[in-house]
Order: structure tokens, then sequence, then C-alpha cells
């Protein structure tokens, strides 16, 4: 009975179902698929990737196989404005503008754009600062997290990774306790009980999702609310096998098709699907701060930036730093084009050269006067004024430029040498905004805002010297210099740096100075809490934990530790001196010591230190 039944479902098949005669395998298979599956089957046949099916066997056999292969295929094609058909044709458009060469700066003319300079520390940072912090309870943030730290030299996800081994405070916590700090700073700004909680979004992907909310759950959020945080999962895109934009199968599983990451870019889509920007603007949320998963500095420079749009009324500003000639960083540039349509945009570095020479700037890519490029150096991390945004995304549901970069075996550029695939990036997002959008930026010093971990020990070491290693080495020698200088603004003599070297990284090594933010997420903050003579030696290490802790008339030759509850006010002042806390060298190879320390060159040896822990409320005097 079930034979003959089966065997009518095929004969009435076979009579509509000629649309399938390019894919003989899927045509002797349609009796096992869903009306749904036949409809993503056809749209796959239309758009010539009748080569999906040259393998499947006869019905019977890898039944299972095919229908994993249709969930996939429903995936893919959800995941992406515009479904398969829209990513295949478009891919089908860059690669043959790839192929031909084709410049995708053709007829604009690049110049200088308009934007904020900022000094750390002097008035006008200051002024924008204290913006910032009222503005910053009406903002949400975006964590732009889907890599893992393989490209490091450490397996584990990059969220979990210390951003300094002073105090071992990995990359996640230290972003949610300056969200928590600078949201308890604006809200006591606000008369009355204000019961504000800055939303946070973490973009993760396959690879970091269930390593992401482990870690925030094994860590109670790090002291935010669960309902505070948000995890949006990013999904990978189909890999391209030839200029034709025909779907790669996977080497190891031909009932799979292989993919591969799209690029941060797809935050703004995520943000769309998921409704989140409707829930912020109906709760009268403002902004919508972009960052990424590895850079330390970064929240020293917020505050003042997110003070500079909320004065300028900037519906895009990006964070930049002081960028040299030719330096491997994107330049912000403003692109006006021959029917008048112009853009403030992120230009690679590499491309940036060109353009200039072809828009008759004869020296190309040059310092100026300041002894910097004019172009300042993007940096990826944004702010955007949410009503704007969520307007430009009801209209693109978040899709961003896109563009491939396929490895071609030779120059006649026919074919691949590995597989490739449409990618797009955070920062594109002004290409199609109106003429009408306000897009600038805000320039900071590298030492306050930009020392992102990205290459391992080996890559780093081949860095020419003067140029920025990116590493887990200067990553955490970038913090114990931003807090001296900081420091040293405020007022405290901390003595200068010695040059040492570790995993063949020559670099400055600062005092080991560390706080929580919660004791001084601004600038202001730090120089109210610091006063009289205050001197710090090159060998000390210092760490604050406490939210009203002050230095007065402090002298360290050594290593000191103060605890402090909340409720406890806490004055350090007097000498103190002991043997300290010591560098001692690691080599990257040696696989008996952890990845974390490994992949830095050094681990610390706490020889002798002074630790003061305040449990309970009250006011107290350390005094050695």
């Amino acid at each position: 009975m079930e034979l003959d039944m089966a065997g009518k479902e095929n004969t009435e098949l076979s009579a509509g179902d000629r649309w399938a005669e390019p894919a003989p395998g899927l045509r002797k298979n349609l009796g096992i698929l869903s009306v749904d599956q036949i409809e993503l089957a056809k749209l796959l046949l239309s758009e010539g990737q009748n080569h999906l099916f040259d393998h499947w066997s006869d019905p019977g056999v890898d039944d299972g196989r095919k229908i994993s292969f249709f969930d996939q295929v429903t995936r893919l094609n959800g995941s992406y404005p515009g479904g398969l058909v829209a990513y295949i044709r478009n891919a089908r458009k860059l690669l043959a503008d790839s192929k031909a060469g084709r410049n995708p700066f053709d007829g604009f003319t690049p110049s200088v754009p308009s934007g904020e300079i900022l000094t750390f520390g002097d008035d006008n940072f200051v002024n924008f600062e204290e913006v910032g912090v009222k503005e910053v309870r009406n903002a949400a943030f975006v964590l732009v997290a889907g890599g893992l730290g393989e490209r490091l030299g450490y397996r584990g996800i990059k969220l979990s990774l210390p951003s300094e081994t002073t105090t071992g405070t990995c990359f996640l916590q230290h972003y949610i306790e300056y969200i928590l700090a600078l949201q308890d700073a604006s809200c006591s700004l606000v008369q009355g009980q204000d019961q504000t909680r800055i939303p946070l979004v973490i973009m993760t992907s396959d690879d970091t999702h269930e390593s992401t909310m482990q870690l925030l759950k094994l860590n109670s959020y790090f002291g935010m609310e669960s309902t505070q945080v948000k995890l949006l999962k990013q999904e990978k895109v189909a890999c391209l096998k030839d200029n034709d934009a025909r779907l790669a199968l996977d080497p190891v599983d031909s009932y799979k098709i292989q993919t591969k990451p799209h690029g941060h870019g797809d935050v703004h889509a995520l943000l769309y699907s998921s409704g989140l920007l409707n829930v912020w603007h109906d709760a009268g949320l403002k902004w919508v701060l972009f960052f990424q998963d590895t850079n330390g500095l970064l929240f020293k420079a917020i505050p003042a930036s997110l003070g500079v749009s909320s004065t300028k009324g900037y519906h895009v500003n990006s964070l930049a730093v002081p960028r040299k000639a030719k330096e491997a960083i994107g330049g912000i540039t403003k692109l006006t084009h021959t029917d008048g349509r112009a853009m403030v945009i992120n230009v690679e570095y590499n491309q940036l050269d060109p353009l200039l020479r072809a828009s008759g700037y004869v020296d190309g890519d040059a310092n100026c006067e300041t002894g910097f490029s004019p172009f300042p150096g993007n940096i990826n991390q944004l702010i955007l004024e949410l009503d704007s945004y969520r307007q430009e995304l009801t209209k693109t549901h978040g899709a961003i430029a896109e563009f491939v970069n396929p490895k071609y075996k030779d120059s006649t550029k026919t074919s691949f040498k590995s597989s490739t695939r449409l990618e797009c990036m955070m920062q594109d997002y002004p290409k199609t905004l109106p003429p009408s959008a306000i897009v600038g930026f805000t320039v900071l010093d590298s030492w306050i805002a930009y020392a992102p971990v990205k290459n391992n020990p080996e890559d780093a070491a081949k860095v020419p010297k003067g140029n920025p290693y990116h590493s887990a080495t200067s990553g955490e020698m970038a913090i114990y210099r931003a807090n001296s200088l900081i420091l040293r603004k405020a007022g405290v003599q901390v003595a200068d740096p010695v040059v040492d070297s570790f995993n063949g990284q020559e670099v400055e090594v600062w005092p080991r100075i560390a706080w929580r933010a919660k004791w001084a997420p601004t600038f202001s903050d730090v120089r109210r809490k610091v006063g009289g003579r205050c001197s710090i030696s090159q060998k000390s290490t210092l760490v604050i934990n406490g939210r009203n802790v002050y230095l007065e008339d402090l002298t360290l030759e050594g290593s000191l530790l103060v605890n402090a509850v909340d409720q406890a006010e806490v004055r350090v002042g007097g000498s103190v001196r002991n043997r300290g806390w010591a560098l001692e060298r690691v080599d990257y190879r040696d696989d008996s010591m952890p990845e974390e320390l490994r992949i830095r060159g050094f681990k610390i040896e706490r020889l002798e230190q002074e630790e003061a822990n305040f449990t309970e409320p009250g006011k107290f005097s350390l005094n050695s």
C-alpha cells in the first residue's frame, strides 16, 4: 500500500516537474521534499545552481542529508536581506566588476571632511566629556564580537581574554563595568530616582555564541541585569566557486553549502530584524554606539566623543586617531561624485593613495604640516543618532554595500584559488545616506583611544619598527601608558617608562597602573580623586578597586592594591615601599604556559605588595 502511494506521488510529480530537468539528481528526489523545500529548489535552479544536485543519490539513500541541505538553504535564504536570489545576483555583479578591474571610486573626488579634533584633558575635552556623560543614559551599546582569538594564538573567544594581567579583567568585564559606571554617573545627574538601564547588544557568531553566553552566565553578567544584555547571532553566507556566482559545496560534506563570515556589517541587518531599534526609540533613546571586541582604551574616549555627537548634531560620528600617511589603517574621507552625490566614508589605506593621485593630489597620501595625514585614521567605532538610523534601516533593512575579494589562480581571472564570498563592513553604513545626513568624525590621540589586540606574536614581531604591533603585548602596555599619562595630567608625578622587548616586540613599560571603571569613568573623576603631591615610580604597581578612593600625597615605590566597597570612603597617602611585582619573560613557544601569557611574552611575579581591603561602610585613611 505504501509503495503504491509513493509511486502515485512520483507519477503526479513527473507531470509538473519539468522545471527540474536541468538537475536530474534533484528531480528524482522531489517526492521527499516539502512544498517549501520545492520552492527553494526552484529558486536555486532559476539562479543557475543546478550543480548543487549533480551528486544526489536515489530516493532512500542519504535522505536525511538531503533534508538537512534544504534546512541550511532555508537559513541562508532567511538571514540575507532579499534572500539567496539577491545574494547570488549581487555576487555576479561584484565578481564581474572585480574581473574587469572596475574602480569602486570611479567618478568620486576625495577631500578632507570636517570633524572635531580633541586634546585629552583640556577644557574643550572636559566640556565634551560632561555633555557625553549626560547623554549616555539615552544610549544603547552594540559590541561586535563574532570572531575567535585564533589569529592571536588564543583558542578562546576574544572577549574572555584578559585586557591586562595586573587585575586579570577580561575584555567583556572591562566593557560592561564601564557601561555600568557611565550609567551610574549619568543617572546621578537626573533629579529623582532614575532607573535607566543602558542596553548592551553583543553580535555573536556560530563560533562565539555559546561561549559568550556561558561567560556571561558564569560571571552573573559582570554586574549587569540579564535583561540589559541581548545576544544577536550572525549567520554566515554561502561561498562562491566561480565568476558565475555558483555556490560552493563544502569540501567535507557534499550535502552542505560551504559558508564563511559575511563581515561585521551584518550588525545593521540584525538590529533591524530584531526590532530593537523600535524598542529603543519607544523608550526614548537617542544614540547607538558600536564598538569592537579587543580595544582596551576605547571607553576613555567614548564620553567626549558622544558629547561631540550631541553638540554637533551628528547623525554619524566615526571615532578616529591621527594617521601617518600610508599607515595600514583606513582614512576618513569625503567623496564627492560628478553627479553631485557626497559622502563621508572610510577608504581603505591601499585604496586611498591611488585615489588621491588620480584626483590631482601629486604626492598622494602624504603627511601635512602636522606630521600626520589630513585624513584621520578610522578605528571602527561609530556613534549613530538613533532616529535617523532607524529611518534609514526601514528603507534598507540593514543591507550594507558589499565587496568581494577573490584570489585568482592567474592573470586571466577565470578561476579562483579557493572559494570566496561577499563581505560587508559596519563602517560602510554612510554609503546609503541621503545628502541631508550630517556625518562627521572625532579625532583623539591613539594613546587614549586605540590599542586593538589582533596579531599573534610571530606576526607582530615582523611589524616594521615604529609601527603599532596591535598584539596582546602592546595592548596591555598601552593600558598602563594611558593610565600613567592620565594621572600625569591630573597632577601625579609618574616616572618615565623604560624600553623592553617581549616576544620580539620593543615596547615602553610604564608603571602598572589599573583601576576599575567605577573609580573614574571620566577624566574629571580622576582629577577629583587625586590631590596633593603624589608620585609613582616606574617599577610600581597600583590597583584601585573602589568607587570612593582618594589619592592624597602618596609616594609609591612598589605594589599597592586598594579594595573598597562603594559605601567606604578611603583616603590613601603616605609612603608605600616594597619589592613590588616584576615582569618575567615568557616564550610564546612554551606550551607549559597558559595561552593568555604566552601571547604577551611575560607574566607577573608577585614579589611583595601592600593590600588594603575595606569591606564596611565608613570613612577610612590609609597612611603608610
